[in-house]
């Protein structure tokens, strides 16, 4: 029988080429899942993500998904992967960082949360049993545990109860999963989370329970969101340490494509992040020569094409001097091209990242790219 993770390849430290087996396809890791947080990852088509960015893997957010289109809705259609037309592997977030997110707006008990909507203000609950349920709705390949992601900063005595508020519901999603059968015909399986905000300690004691609780893969969630950098890679390392090696390693929210390399090295195996899309948005690619803003005016006559070194169609096909144009025009097509552009990058990064673990020279490799992807062009 296929295993659901197999590490192919070590490298000098705790870096590793592996691959995730799901019943909707292989996913080589490391991997960077683009973020289709209402079942469309902005302005790009499916088509797009599959044959020019080479995405083997996205996101979707139950919370998001739950209040639109809605779960009758997402059932009528056979799942999310029917929905969008996406026939690849789908991981969902839980809600929980949401809903968290939504601090004026909701009230959180050991049953689990009330809240508003952000779309018209009705009310709802979210509780570990709900989170189950809706993930199975949608029918991710990878679903996510249901947990407090507490803010940062917060003082240890909150964070410790946060953290223990996130174990025991732990529990409740465990037990759900085993009672209730699994939708639409393909094998879901659950991720728990670390947490512990950025005390070594209770980082310690959260991954330790993670590991016990003996899942498929393990997240570790709560960094990227706020802390400074040196304390997300600190704290990323420490917890590698702990959970197991013969599992897949989440980490949620991350990064820029040096946070990324870095947290590889770390021996992580999947990431995700807003980041490539939204900065895309905004006039910012990532590029293996350095951060380009697109409404600079050194492009305005710079007819070259968009990054000799791109692996998208966008990157040969339009050049510097067009995209500023577009971005100063405030031309949507800038914004598709942008994000084509930078989540080929990302996936890009990635794959050769993989390459120069399995060449057995990944740490020298990234200490000198590092550099240059921080160069402001």
């Amino acid at each position: 029988m296929q295993k659901f993770f197999e590490i192919e390849k070590t490298s000098e430290s705790k870096a590793r080429a592996g691959v995730i087996n799901t019943d909707h396809g292989q996913i080589q890791t490391p991997i960077f899942m683009p973020v289709g947080t209402v079942a469309s990852v902005k302005t790009v088509h499916q088509r797009e993500l599959k044959e020019d960015i080479k995405a083997q893997i996205i996101l979707g957010n139950t919370y998001h998904l739950m209040l639109r289109p809605t779960m009758d809705i997402m059932e009528k259609a056979a799942g999310l992967h029917q929905f969008m037309n996406w026939d690849l592997p789908i991981l969902t977030d839980s809600g929980g960082y949401q809903v968290f997110s939504l601090a004026k707006s909701r009230k959180i008990t050991e049953e689990g949360v009330k809240f508003k909507s952000h779309i018209d203000g009705s009310l709802h609950f979210m509780s570990p049993e709900v989170s189950m349920q809706i993930q199975r709705q949608i029918g991710a390949d990878i679903f996510m545990a249901f947990d407090e992601c507490i803010a940062y900063p917060s003082d240890y005595n909150a964070v410790k109860t946060s953290m223990e508020l996130t174990h025991r519901w732990l529990k409740r999603c465990i037990t759900w999963t085993e009672e209730n059968k699994e939708l639409y015909g393909h094998k879901q399986r659950l991720f728990p989370i670390v947490q512990g905000s950025c005390y070594s300690d209770l980082r310690k004691i959260s991954a330790e329970v993670i590991s016990e609780a003996g899942a498929e893969g393990n997240a570790i969630g709560g960094l990227s969101v706020g802390e400074p950098e040196p304390e997300m890679y600190r704290i990323t390392n420490e917890v590698t340490d702990i959970l197991p090696t013969d599992k897949p390693r989440y980490l949620m929210g991350v990064g820029t494509p040096w946070n990324i390399l870095e947290s590889i090295g770390f021996g992580v195996d999947m990431m995700d992040c807003v980041m490539p899309t939204r900065n895309a948005r905004n006039a910012m690619l990532f590029t293996w020569q350095g951060v380009m803003n697109m409404k600079n005016e050194r492009w305005k006559e710079d007819f070259s094409p968009l990054d000799e070194f791109g692996t998208s169609f966008v990157d040969s096909a339009y050049s510097k001097a067009y995209v500023r144009h577009l971005f100063v025009s405030k031309e949507y097509l800038a914004k598709q091209i942008a994000s084509i552009h930078n989540l080929a990058f990302y996936l890009d990064l990635v794959k050769v990242a993989r390459e120069h673990i399995v060449a057995g020279d990944f740490y020298q490799w990234k200490d000198s790219i590092i550099p240059q992807l921080k160069t402001r062009l």
